[in-house]
């Protein structure tokens, strides 16, 4: 058992998918949320609802986790409500998706922007209101690693992202908090949509998956469950692969 009880976490990108199955699994343990949410307030309500029915404390906030003003505001806000923090997970991201060669200086400066840089503004927003200690879990993909069609920014981006979660792990063991990666095979979620190649990876990944089907969000929220519990407290800087085997054999 993995109780969480009387803790905090911060989901962004916490109203959908990934981010809402995280924000449910912490929920279903005690945790008290704030999700974290930019357009859909349809979604933000149906999860802040699925989340108070575990029993627990939950809130969301609309802001462009990008923008370095909504995000201000945003901390403010939640440490008006919550006082402090135990768990951050750093979901929500974006990015252009397009061929290499058909990419801007503004789409590679945007892409990079808001999904790596984004984590390092919520650590250093978070840091502080971590008394004592604290879980820190960035979600990533494969595209780090491998080449993906259209995937040439965001994939950058997220490598990125798994380099600055080193980093960060080794500045802040001392201060008893973990810095990990989980990185994600392919989950047909709504984002998903957004991939012009969407069929081909959803055929793709479910033929040459060892464990015969695709990663659900269900998998990445177990995963990300033992991340933040006492069980993972000497789990520092490292990337977690959620693929069903995928990228041993691909």
């Amino acid at each position: 058992m993995v109780d969480l009880t009387g803790k905090v976490a911060l989901v962004t990108g916490g109203t959908r998918g990934i981010g809402r199955a995280i924000a449910q699994r912490l929920a279903q343990q005690g945790c008290n949320i704030a999700v974290n949410y930019m357009r859909n307030r349809k979604a933000a309500a149906e999860a802040v609802e699925l989340i108070e029915a575990e029993g627990v404390k939950a809130k969301a906030y609309r802001a462009n986790v990008g923008n370095e003003d909504d995000l201000h505001a945003m901390f403010e806000q939640f440490q008006e409500d919550f006082g402090g923090i135990d768990i951050l997970i750093s979901n929500a991201a974006s990015g252009v998706l397009k061929p290499a060669m058909e990419l801007t200086r503004r789409h590679w400066s945007w892409t990079l922007d808001i999904n790596a840089a984004t984590l390092l503004h919520l650590v250093q927003h978070s840091v502080p209101l971590m008394k004592g200690g604290g879980k820190v879990v960035a979600i990533s993909s494969l595209g780090s690693v491998r080449a993906i069609p259209n995937y040439s920014a965001v994939g950058a981006s997220k490598a990125a992202l798994e380099s600055l979660v080193r980093h960060l792990s080794v500045e802040l063991a001392p201060q008893g908090i973990n810095v990990n990666t989980l990185s994600a095979g392919v989950v047909d979620t709504e984002a998903l949509k957004h991939f012009p190649n969407r069929d081909d990876l959803i055929g793709n990944s479910k033929e040459k998956t060892p464990a015969g089907r695709l990663v659900t969000p269900d998998d990445v929220a177990d995963v990300t469950l033992f991340l933040v519990s006492e069980y993972a407290k000497m789990i520092h800087g490292t990337v977690i692969t959620v693929d069903g085997g995928y990228h041993v054999v691909a």
